[in-house]
C-alpha cells in the first residue's frame, strides 16, 4: 500500500487541521513535540520520508480517543499502523520495550512448534478439548514469567476466567497449540507475520469445533472481530468478551455482595474499539461492589500509556501517572480493569508512586463475589 492508498482509506486527506486530535492526545500532553496532525501534514504535504524516519511514528498509542473527537472521520490509528508497515519496509522498525522479547515471542509462535502453555490449569477447573466454547488464553502465561518483578500473576484471570465459566455451565477448549492472536505485531506493521498467527489460530479453534471463542483480552477479541476477517475472511464462530458473556448470564451466578468501593479502567481495545462499556460495569455493580467513575472515563477514558510493547519510557509513565491519580482521586479502595496488559502497565507505574490502591481483574472480582477461588 502507498501513501496515496492509506491516505485515501483512512480518510487523512480530509483532514482539516483543526488540532482536535493534538489537543486530545495523550502523549501529546506529555511531549509537546509529538502531534498527530503534524504526522499526517507531513504525507500530505509530500514529505512522507520525514515520517517514515521519525521516532514520532512509533509514538502513538493508537488509543483512539483522538478519533473519536475528529469532525472528519480521519482514523488516525489505522493511518499509523499503515504507515509502520510502509517503514518496516524500508527497514525501520521502532524502539522495542523489555529489549524486544514479546517481538521474538511472537516470531517463534509464528512457527511450526509444539508448546506446552496450560501449566497455569489449576485442579478443578474443567475444560475439554473438543466442544462449542473455546477460550482464547492469549499471551497470559508469557506474561508470568516475564513481569514477575510486579507481583502481577496474569494466569490467575485466565483460572478466574475459567471458573466463572464453569459456574455458568460452560467447559472451555484450552489449546496447548493456541498462538498468541498477533495483535502486537499488526500494531508495529507486521502484516505477514500478523497472518501467519492468525492462520494457524484459525485452523487451531476449526479442529475443536467451537461455535464461540470467549477472550479476556481486549486486544485479542478486537484483533478477531476487526482485523482477522480483513486477512483471513469472515470467521465462522462468534467472538465475544468475557464480560459480554457474563453480563447475559449475572442471574445464573450464586453472587455475594462484596461491599467494597471501586473504580473502573476503560481499555482502549474494549471501550473506544468495540464500544464494550456497559458489561464490564453491569458484572461489578452485580458483584454488589459500588463503582465511582474517574474523571475521564467511557469514551474520554485515558489510555494505560502503552500499547505494542513499543516506546514504553517517560512518556508511558507520564500517563500511567495520570490515570493512577485519576483512579486515586475518586476515594476507591480498587481499580478495576478487563485488560491483561493495563493490569500489567499500571502496576508497573504505581511501584513507584505513594497510592494506596489495589489493581485487579474484573474476573477476580466476580471470583471473589461468587466466593470461588481465585488461585
Amino acid at each position: 500500500m502507498n501513501f496515496d492508498e492509506i491516505l485515501r482509506q483512512t480518510r487523512a486527506d480530509l483532514c482539516l487541521d483543526c488540532g482536535k486530535c493534538t489537543g486530545s492526545c495523550p502523549v501529546t500532553r506529555v511531549d509537546p513535540t509529538y502531534s498527530p496532525r503534524s504526522t499526517i501534514e507531513r504525507v500530505l504535504s509530500g514529505r512522507p520520508e520525514e515520517l517514515i524516519h521519525n521516532e514520532h511514528l512509533w509514538a502513538c498509542l493508537t488509543c483512539g480517543l483522538c478519533t473519536t473527537r475528529c469532525p472528519s472521520n480521519v482514523d488516525y490509528p489505522a493511518f499509523v499502523v499503515a504507515a509502520r508497515s510502509v517503514a518496516r519496509q524500508a527497514a525501520v522498525e521502532g524502539t522495542y520495550a523489555h529489549n524486544a522479547v514479546m517481538q521474538e515471542l511472537m516470531g517463534i509462535m509464528a512457527l511450526p512448534i509444539r508448546q506446552k502453555r496450560t501449566g497455569w490449569l489449576a485442579d478443578g477447573l474443567k475444560t475439554v478439548t473438543q466442544g462449542d466454547d473455546f477460550y482464547f488464553v492469549g499471551c497470559l502465561p508469557y506474561f508470568d514469567v516475564l513481569f514477575e518483578d510486579l507481583g502481577v500473576v496474569s494466569t490467575d484471570a485466565a483460572r478466574a476466567a475459567v471458573r466463572l465459566m464453569n459456574a455458568l455451565g460452560i467447559a472451555p477448549v484450552v489449546s496447548d497449540d493456541e498462538r498468541c492472536c498477533g495483535a502486537d505485531l499488526l500494531l508495529n506493521g507486521d502484516v505477514q507475520g500478523f497472518r501467519r498467527l492468525a492462520e494457524i489460530n484459525l485452523r487451531v479453534i476449526a479442529a475443536s469445533g467451537a461455535k464461540r471463542v470467549i477472550f479476556t483480552c481486549p486486544e485479542g477479541v478486537n484483533a478477531f472481530r476487526h482485523d482477522y476477517p480483513a486477512v483471513v475472511g469472515a470467521l465462522p464462530f462468534e467472538v465475544v468478551h468475557l464480560t459480554e458473556l457474563l453480563a447475559e448470564h449475572m442471574d445464573a451466578l450464586p453472587l455475594h455482595a462484596l461491599g467494597e468501593t471501586v473504580t473502573y479502567h476503560d481499555p482502549c481495545r474494549l471501550g473506544r474499539y468495540l464500544d464494550v462499556y456497559d458489561a464490564p460495569r453491569a458484572a461489578i455493580r452485580a458483584a454488589g461492589a459500588t463503582l465511582v467513575e474517574m474523571r475521564a472515563n467511557r469514551e474520554n477514558a485515558l489510555c494505560c500509556g502503552s500499547t505494542g510493547w513499543v516506546h514504553c519510557g517517560r512518556c508511558a509513565k507520564g500517563i500511567q501517572t495520570t490515570r493512577l491519580h485519576q483512579a486515586q482521586a475518586t476515594g476507591a479502595q480498587r481499580l478495576i480493569t478487563a485488560c491483561p496488559k493495563c493490569r500489567i502497565h499500571l502496576s508497573c507505574a504505581l511501584k513507584d508512586l505513594d497510592i494506596d490502591i489495589k489493581l485487579e481483574d474484573v474476573t477476580n472480582l466476580l471470583c471473589r463475589a461468587v466466593e470461588l477461588d481465585t488461585d
